[in-house]
């Protein structure tokens, strides 16, 4: 997953803007008491996520895959007063932990934390949204994207994360089902006349796209 040393990731990490405690103790508890703490955002993609949704000052977010709402919190800051953010996950065994963490947020009553199947739910949803953070099964990335672009305002952003898969898509040896699932979907979205496209290298790859 790593592109750059850890060296330069701590110097990258040093010369970003600081996350607020409750950041901190989500990064901190979620390593010491979570499994697969690595699916965290962390810092540095978290200040990105943040900056990002500063940016665009999105009035309606959606989430797929909550994980412990590290990274909700920090899109979260980009909202307007007025803004939702829906944010999307299977796991009840988290649920407790990450409601807690919401609660003790500034963004309390603008974050919709829902349990469920994201692929059944997404089309219920009564919103069209600004920005669409995908960050879940990645068996379910190609059915995501379409389902996000359905939700998406036209000009609005989908963030996708975990495109690079620790460099597995550069190397074709690697036939595992989530290395061909995302080199497949990396190539059709790349030819997708219907966005504009970048894909940068932070961390393990954010595909950033904007709804003609």
């Amino acid at each position: 997953m790593e592109f750059i040393s850890p060296e330069l990731q701590q110097y990258v990490t040093e010369h970003s803007s600081a996350v607020s405690p409750l950041l901190s103790q989500i990064d901190r508890e979620t390593h010491l008491e979570v499994l697969q703490p690595r699916m965290l955002s962390g810092h540095f993609q978290g200040r990105v996520l943040s900056m990002l949704a500063q940016l665009l000052k999105p009035t309606a977010i959606l989430e797929i895959g909550t994980y412990t709402g590290y990274s909700a919190l920090c899109l979260a800051e980009g909202l307007t007063p007025d803004g939702k953010l829906i944010t999307i996950d299977v796991n009840e065994e988290l649920a407790p932990r990450v409601r807690g963490y919401f609660q003790a947020s500034a963004y309390a009553q603008q974050i919709d934390y829902r349990i469920g199947n994201a692929a059944q739910l997404i089309p219920t949803l009564q919103y069209t949204f600004d920005l669409i953070f995908i960050d879940a099964d990645k068996q379910q990335y190609p059915l995501y994207y379409e389902q996000a672009l359905e939700k998406l305002k036209p000009g609005g952003f989908i963030l996708i994360d975990n495109v690079l898969w620790s460099g597995k898509v550069l190397d074709t040896q690697h036939q595992d089902k989530d290395s061909v699932l995302l080199r497949e979907l990396n190539l059709k979205i790349s030819q997708d006349v219907r966005v504009e496209k970048v894909l940068l290298p932070i961390r393990d790859g954010l595909y950033l796209i904007r709804k003609k």
